[in-house]
């Protein structure tokens, strides 16, 4: 047998193998898929309460009949929610900022101490759900706009910060070694060295964040910390189906205008 046609059966024969463990790969993922399709959709679900096609269309007709009659009382629950969508992302940001200087390898003061736990807190402020920190705030705070404020500053540090202080670790030192040659100062190294690297992915940052704020404190009111959400538990504990549509039909309305504003704002830095 000739070289050129072991190298082509050896070829031939690593290709069929990888063929064969694509194909496991892909049989054990739609078995996965079944056996997950069977335990939580099939057995795990009440069929005989959810009725016929025509009792489940009839429940969701319900929630056509708008109640207009809401909308003149929409206006200061979604004034509440994009305050606290923009007030939580500022006070946010405002935690962010040491966080991110601490967690940021290059930059960090302590990389024993402040820089682990930096990144710990990043981690904490990420695995822990907004309605989560809401169900904390309302308890340490009472009911209002106020504990979904926090709830959204703190599920906002983890975002920024990491954000945050990736780019500063991945800046280009040279004007960094430069300032520090010319026997620049901390504030002097970040402020002309750092800030000007970093500050487009910023303030770009910011404005996503502030984009997915709006959607959170949209439902921040669900645990009683004010806003549309609020709104929106009192017309399902009426069984207000119209005016519950109407809350979402606000709730949606507010989205796309921070989407708007977050494109142009994004548009106009860039």
């Amino acid at each position: 047998m000739s070289p050129l046609t072991q190298t082509f059966d050896h070829y031939s024969q690593q290709k069929r193998q990888q063929q064969w463990k694509h194909l496991a790969i892909l049989a054990i993922l739609l078995l996965t898929l079944l056996l997950s399709i069977h335990s939580i959709i099939i057995e795990d679900t009440d069929w005989q309460r959810i009725g016929t096609l025509e009792q489940v269309l009839a429940s969701i007709g319900r929630f056509a009949a708008l109640d207009f009659s809401l909308i003149p009382h929409l206006g200061v629950p979604m004034l509440e929610t994009f305050m606290m969508a923009c007030l939580g992302t500022l006070l946010g940001l405002f935690f962010s900022l040491p966080v991110a200087w601490f967690g940021a390898l290059n930059v960090t003061p302590s990389r024993r101490l402040l820089y682990p736990f930096s990144r710990f807190l990043m981690t904490l402020s990420r695995s822990i759900h907004e309605m989560v920190w809401a169900l904390i705030f309302v308890a340490a705070v009472g009911l209002g706009a106020l504990p979904g404020i926090l709830a959204i500053a703190m599920r906002s540090v983890g975002f920024i910060s990491k954000i945050i202080a990736e780019a500063i670790e991945n800046i280009d030192p040279k004007p960094v070694e430069a300032i520090r040659a010319m026997g620049g100062n901390n504030f002097q190294v970040m402020y002309y060295g750092i800030i000007p690297q970093i500050k487009t992915l910023v303030i770009g940052t910011i404005i996503f964040e502030w984009d997915i704020n709006i959607r959170r404190s949209a439902i921040m009111g669900l645990v009683g910390a004010g806003g549309l959400g609020l709104t929106f538990f009192r017309q399902m504990a009426m069984y207000n189906y119209g005016g519950v549509t109407v809350v979402i039909l606000a709730i949606l309305t507010l989205i796309l205008l921070g989407e708007i504003a977050s494109h142009y704002v994004r548009k106009a830095i860039n």
